[in-house]
């Protein structure tokens, strides 16, 4: 079994309910769609691990540690964060892939994503040669290498991009008409803010099964009290 600390809005958020239809599973309820058929060879990828914005990549746990233990860490660090806006959302693209991102790189979120990659890393048990292998360490920069040996992940820490996957890789010849029905499809989500407003622990029973989320956890409440009235 493989745990994820993920970002998604929770189970009802219209933006989730949007997306799980888009890709054609929702991975709280294990619904399965077929509202967008078409679209299946391009969502094949994203749609096992459900819609979400990685944050601590699948891992197995630790030898010491046990599933009750992440999930009460889990539960105590998010009401220990404070939700926050990511100012300003589009559909954009990672190489051929298609995702939701910010606009332009926002600082808050990039340290809140590093506070999740550390603070969980105690729970992370050490990749195999297998897994090491599998990504490829010879094609990534010198830092991402140090992340995958240090964090089990290459893009943590300032090489981080926050992005909720919506395609798997898109042909050239496809990539105008996919941002088009992508900006259609999202137009109520784009171009406004995106509240980081909890957490999900996604699981994945059996290697290569689709993630499901065993939990989601709101973040705490900003502190919306007039600092001008003390």
């Amino acid at each position: 079994m493989r745990y994820a600390l993920y970002f998604s809005p929770s189970a009802t958020d219209p933006l989730t309910e949007t997306a799980s239809r888009w890709l054609g599973r929702h991975a709280f309820s294990e619904e399965v769609f077929d509202d967008y058929v078409s679209f299946a060879d391009v969502t094949e990828d994203p749609r096992r691990y459900g819609f979400h914005a990685t944050l601590k990549a699948p891992f197995e746990l630790a030898a010491d540690k046990c599933e009750e233990q992440l999930v009460e860490a889990f539960s105590a660090f998010a009401s220990s964060r404070t939700a926050f806006d990511i100012p300003d959302v589009v559909v954009g693209s990672l190489g051929p892939f298609f995702a939701l991102a910010p606009a332009t790189l926002h600082q808050p979120l990039q340290d809140f994503a590093a506070d999740v990659v550390e603070h969980f890393e105690p729970f992370r048990a050490p990749l195999s040669e297998r897994d090491i292998a599998r990504r490829k360490p010879e094609t990534l920069s010198e830092s991402q290498r140090a992340n995958l040996h240090r964090f089990g992940y290459p893009y943590v820490m300032d090489d981080f991009r926050f992005h909720m996957t919506l395609t798997g890789p898109v042909s050239d010849g496809r990539s105008d008409e996919m941002a088009d029905i992508l900006t259609k499809t999202f137009a109520g989500f784009i171009h406004r803010p995106l509240t980081i407003s909890g957490l999900g622990l996604f699981v994945e029973k059996e290697r290569g099964e689709a993630f499901t989320v065993h939990s989601w956890q709101p973040l705490a409440a900003p502190n919306t009290k007039d600092v001008r009235n003390g």
